[in-house]
């Protein structure tokens, strides 16, 4: 005897099942037409909108980057550069006093590496001063890293350990702290390298001739070698992103004299125009470009010499990337909003200056940029599928992201292959940009949340020697709900696209959504065993 479906599930239930359903179809077509449409339809042009402004950025950058290589508008021929020579009368008194600092908290992997790198760089011993800025709280490495500054002084390295009672103001608080020390005042550069980045011997030969030459040029930042660009396919994409960032926007705004940040390390700053600007503030979480644009609107100079190149590492773990990603995308939206009636009524530099600190360095490439490669392509571009009154021209869902894209790849052309992967890593990675932008914009609770970004320098290789050990991870270690969410909405939405769609969009659709899955579960970057 067969049971039908009533003996199993109740008339009574399936009838109010079934009224729910109509019910919920009935409003949703009844406010279809009268509001899902027209937000829709104002979302589709409010993101083309910022697609196009995008668009005109790349193509303006690219532009000028050909000119300056088709011109060969080098350094040397936009600053005067002299090679230093010895003085037989006056002696060492002739070069100028710089001052390194390396800011450090709990760097146990790399700290012998930074140290050593400063410390071995050429200059003579008498005019500069090594000073170590440790901020640990870790007891065990506050001492590896006082005893190895002490190696180094019984070599006869002038070096400074200087600590604090306390982490105000992080990084800025601390090296806020350094410029205080009596020892200071006799400096005229200071250079500065984070805890990773580990600069060549000739770094000093090679950049303050620049600063003595060039009395209003304030700044001469180095670029960045990464070190561990092949550990895996994340920091493969992390290399085609900066490799854009100083190929293109630092190059660009070191040619036109516009502008460009600071990037917090492998620069060396002249330290009257440091103190001109205010120094150090700790007001938001990129103290770097604070400074940078403080300097700027004071009508200094800056130099980029990315002939230059300062070793360093990429983060390589997930984790650390995304909060690193969260600092670098909340911080400027923060600046901007705190700076921009400065910058709109400053009376020392160019109306050109301010539209292109604004409107190129801030509202496109630090706001638009992550929000329309979220908004538009993570949410708008797949809700069209489902409602198919709204449509997105060809022109902004394909051609413009695809020329942007090409332009973007420049930077590393031995990576042209994984454009793809970057692509759908890059559409990842803006959820979280996105989201710390409007923390940034609005000064919500991470507004000032500021984590260290984890290097693990040898510990792979140290931990590779160490017998195997089965690694365990906690759950909740590896689960993104945030990733997984939009990964089920495109995924819904590409089966959608499938069965009823007239868009077509399914296999971008679904390569989304398995990097949002594969991103919430974790399984991106490299997996360090806790210890």
């Amino acid at each position: 005897m067969e049971l039908g479906d009533s003996a199993v599930i109740p008339d009574s239930f399936m009838s109010y099942r079934d009224d729910i359903t109509m019910q919920m179809t009935m409003i949703l077509d009844q406010i279809r037409a009268p509001l899902i449409v027209p937000v829709l339809r104002f979302g589709v042009y409010i993101c083309l909108t910022m697609s196009v402004m995008l668009f005109v950025e790349r193509v303006y950058m690219g532009i000028v980057i050909s000119l300056v290589k088709l011109f060969g508008r080098k350094p040397e021929k936009r600053f005067k550069n002299e090679p230093m020579k010895d003085d037989i009368e006056h002696g060492n008194s002739v070069y100028p006093m710089v001052l390194v600092q390396i800011p450090m908290y709990n760097e146990r992997e790399v700290y012998q590496l930074s140290i050593g790198a400063a410390c071995g760089l050429s200059w003579p011993s008498d005019r500069i001063v090594i000073q170590v800025l440790d901020d640990s709280t870790d007891p065990t490495i506050k001492d590896l890293v006082e005893k190895e500054c002490s190696r180094w002084a019984r070599k006869g390295v002038n070096i400074k350990y200087e600590i604090r009672d306390n982490r105000n103001g992080y990084k800025a608080g601390a090296l806020k702290e350094g410029m205080k020390k009596s020892y200071v005042k006799n400096c005229d550069y200071v250079a500065i390298f984070d805890a990773d980045f580990q600069p060549e011997p000739d770094y000093l030969w090679r950049t303050v001739p620049f600063l003595l030459h060039n009395p209003k040029l304030a700044l001469v930042q180095a670029r960045w070698k990464f070190v561990n660009a092949d550990e895996c396919l994340m920091t493969r994409m992390q290399e085609m992103s900066l490799d854009y960032h100083f190929t293109v926007e630092q190059e660009v705004g070191s040619s036109t004299y516009a502008f460009f940040g600071f990037n917090g390390t492998a620069g060396i700053w002249r330290i009257s125009a440091l103190s001109e600007a205010g120094g150090w503030k700790d007001r938001t979480t990129v103290e770097d470009m604070d400074l940078a644009v403080r300097a700027s609107l004071k009508g200094w100079k800056f130099l980029y010499l990315g002939s230059l190149k300062v070793k360093n590492e990429l983060p390589s773990t997930f984790k650390a990337y995304r909060y690193q990603q969260h600092r670098w995308s909340c911080g400027p939206a923060n600046l901007f909003r705190k700076m921009a009636f400065e910058i709109m009524t400053n009376k020392n530099v160019t109306l050109w200056k301010k539209v292109h600190v604004i409107y190129s360095f801030f509202v496109v490439r630090k706001i638009v940029a992550h929000i329309v490669t979220f908004i538009f392509y993570c949410v708008i571009l797949p809700a069209t599928v489902l409602v198919p009154e709204v449509s997105v021209p060809k022109w902004g869902a394909v051609y413009i992201p695809s020329i942007i894209t090409l332009l973007n790849a420049v930077g590393t052309p031995r990576s042209l292959h994984l454009m793809v992967f970057w692509i759908l890593f890059e559409n990842v990675m803006s959820l979280h940009r996105t989201k710390a932008t409007f923390i940034g914009l609005l000064e919500g609770g991470r507004v000032n949340e500021w984590i260290v970004t984890e290097k693990l320098g040898d510990l792979k290789a140290k931990s590779a020697t160490k017998t195997p050990k089965k690694l365990r991870f906690r759950f909740g270690d590896r689960i993104h709900v945030l990733e997984l969410s939009v990964g089920m909405y495109l995924f819904f939405v590409g089966c959608y696209d499938v069965f009823f769609g007239k868009n077509h969009y399914y296999l971008y659709l679904f390569a989304q959504a398995i990097a949002f899955f594969i991103a919430g579960l974790g399984q991106i970057g490299t997996f360090v065993p806790n210890s």
